[in-house]
């Protein structure tokens, strides 16, 4: 059968992406310094590896006959997976995803070097480059798909999301968040008049963190027997689902961004752990895009970690871990904190879906060709300066070259954030009508009624369904931004 020779493929390829992935992760945890030029080019031979199997025109040959099989409605579904993932694929030819590959490797290591000296004259050249393959890459995949240049590279991330239907919504969010933010800003001082913030106390050593960020996951639901917690410059999640890798970055000074950054990557991992491992290897078996990845992380992080009844629980497990006491109005105000910053992965849930419009637009900018890569500190600095009123000008590392994307040429994944947002603010409020006690759960730190629901409505399902179909049979409505206006409005407002 046709499709079996499919499923062979499937679990060879699986292999190479999980040696792939694993090497991707202790890049950037452990490898020593000396040892990023020969990982690039290890990984980038692995990547040629992968793309030369899955590409092979035979795997097209296969595709074509199964279609003819008697097959169960989950080969079926699979093989529509097949049959969009070999397109995708050979729309690059090998040369040029291991070119890319070692671009992208290179570029990202000098990123870790040269942003902590704030050195883009050193750090722009590289960076050119990886734009440029980029550019390069989003041509060949756009005559391949019959889609707009920027379209075809969103499509990686997000199968569907297309500048047309996106931009609207960001325009009309970023009108509505413009104005919500000096009144959001207002209401934080009105009430920091009445009741002065009650400062931390700054002496939070990085075990100590550490402890409380495990135990938190562990609570949520992170299975430890299949994943790990590491440092890294960028929290990520990476791995494979049977050993998913997190990080986090620590400040001794304060605990809440690391604590944050734990609960949305751990997030992430919650949905490759719930993916069905009947079909782990086929492409049907994977996350159906970042937008509902970054759902479920901004899920854990916004709707869970954010909620007052989280504190209610959390706050004697991070007294043991920390040594601190505080009541539930001493914590809030530093959990609910809105405050204007350079820094998007920082950003509280007022102001980030800004940071991500900003880098939306002028990445569909680079991608035209409209702007070039020198050019990226100014237009950063004037979008910076109109949205939020904070100047990078003097400041690259805090602009352009503050996240890891563009240096490992992730052009069109920034949009899955703020449509993650929306859709996490939309999922709870299915849940709020599902589990009408989930706020009681949550604060006695019962967190399985929550995640058995999103397990068997999104976890569960895989690339089923695509992610309009999935948002709707989920939540019972296609995409509604309102839910999202609204949980900022009673939040915040």
């Amino acid at each position: 059968m046709s499709f079996q020779k499919l499923d062979e493929l499937c679990r060879r390829l699986d292999a190479l992406d999980h040696a792939i992935a694993i090497l991707g992760a202790d890049e950037a945890t452990h490898m020593a310094v000396g040892g990023g030029e020969a990982r690039a080019e290890a990984m980038s031979v692995l990547a040629g590896m992968y793309h030369r199997q899955a590409t092979d025109p035979q795997v097209e040959e296969w595709i074509g006959a199964a279609e003819a099989e008697e097959l169960s409605g989950d080969q079926a579904a699979a093989l529509r997976e097949f049959r969009r993932r070999y397109v995708n694929l050979t729309c690059l030819p090998a040369e040029f995803v291991e070119r890319q590959t070692r671009s992208r490797m290179r570029c990202e290591q000098l990123w870790r070097e040269l942003r902590a000296r704030n050195d883009w004259a050193g750090f722009a050249p590289a960076l050119d480059g990886v734009v440029a393959m980029a550019r390069e890459e989003a041509q060949l995949r756009a005559e391949a798909l019959k889609l707009a240049p920027y379209d075809a590279m969103m499509e990686q991330y997000d199968p569907g999301n297309r500048v047309a239907d996106i931009a609207p919504v960001f325009a009309e969010l970023k009108a509505f968040l413009v104005d919500f933010v000096p009144r959001a800003l207002a209401v934080q001082a009105e009430r920091l008049a009445k009741r002065p913030l009650k400062a931390l106390s700054g002496a939070y050593p990085v075990e100590r963190q550490r402890e409380l960020g495990l135990a938190m996951m562990a609570a949520v639901g992170f299975d430890m027997t299949h994943g790990s917690l590491s440092i890294s410059h960028h929290p990520f999640c990476g791995g494979v689902p049977t050993d998913v890798r997190i990080t986090t970055r620590y400040r001794t000074g304060e605990f809440l961004s690391s604590l944050m950054g734990v609960l949305h990557e751990t997030g992430h991992a919650l949905y490759e752990q719930g993916l069905p491992r009947e079909w782990a290897h086929w492409p049907l078996g994977k996350a159906r895009g970042m937008a509902i990845h970054e759902s479920q992380s901004l899920f854990v992080e916004k709707q869970i970690g954010r909620n007052p009844a989280f504190w209610r629980w959390a706050l004697p497990v991070v007294e043991q871990h920390l040594g601190e006491a505080w009541t539930l109005p001493d914590i809030l105000p530093h959990v609910h904190h809105v405050e204007r910053g350079l820094i998007r992965v920082d950003a509280d849930e007022v102001t980030y879906p800004l940071h991500i419009i900003l880098r939306f637009e002028l990445e569909q900018e680079l991608i035209s060709g409209r702007l070039a890569t020198a050019d990226l500190p100014e237009a950063w600095d004037a979008k910076m300066t109109e949205y939020l009123g904070l100047s990078t000008a003097d400041d690259p590392a805090n602009g352009p070259m503050q996240d890891v994307h563009w240096p490992s040429g992730a052009f069109g994944y920034f949009p899955s954030y703020t449509l993650g947002a929306m859709i996490a603010s939309q999922q709870w409020a299915a849940i709020g009508r599902d589990i009408p006690d989930a706020d009681a759960e949550i604060a006695a730190g019962r967190f399985d009624a929550i995640n058995d629901w999103r397990r068997e409505r999104i976890w569960s399902q895989g690339s089923r369904w695509s992610t309009p179909e999935l948002i709707t049979r989920a939540t019972g409505e296609p995409l509604n931004a309102e839910h999202f206006r609204r949980h900022l409005e009673k939040r915040y407002g």
